[in-house]
């Protein structure tokens, strides 16, 4: 047993007659590994792109809602009387008269 262990800290399987299985074995799990690298990294690349594209559209809807809520404040009737008043026009103090025309027969 002690002859085994010795033997592979030793690197004695790398030479053996043998060898070509463990060297095709050893090189097929080192691509695994690196496909395994490059994927994690791929992952790591998309989750932070997500966190980004987040991020900007909490952004983007904090700013609707502001616009929005401006937009509202704008279209009141008291902000545009007071948008009127500065250009001289103001806000009549007499309700509208409805005019009624008679159709006159020939």
């Amino acid at each position: 047993m002690k002859q085994k262990i010795y033997n592979i800290l030793k690197g004695k399987f790398l030479v053996d007659e043998d060898a070509s299985k463990n060297w095709t074995f050893i090189i097929f799990l080192t691509a695994l590994a690196l496909i395994m690298i490059a994927s994690s990294h791929s992952v790591d690349r998309k989750v932070q792109y997500l966190a980004k594209i987040t991020k900007e559209r909490k952004r983007l809807r904090e700013e609707h809602i502001s616009t929005s809520s401006d937009l509202m404040k704008l279209k009141l009737q008291s902000a545009i009387v007071k948008k009127l008043e500065n250009q001289n026009l103001y806000e009549s103090k007499n309700p509208p008269v409805k005019i009624i025309l008679k159709t006159i027969k020939k």
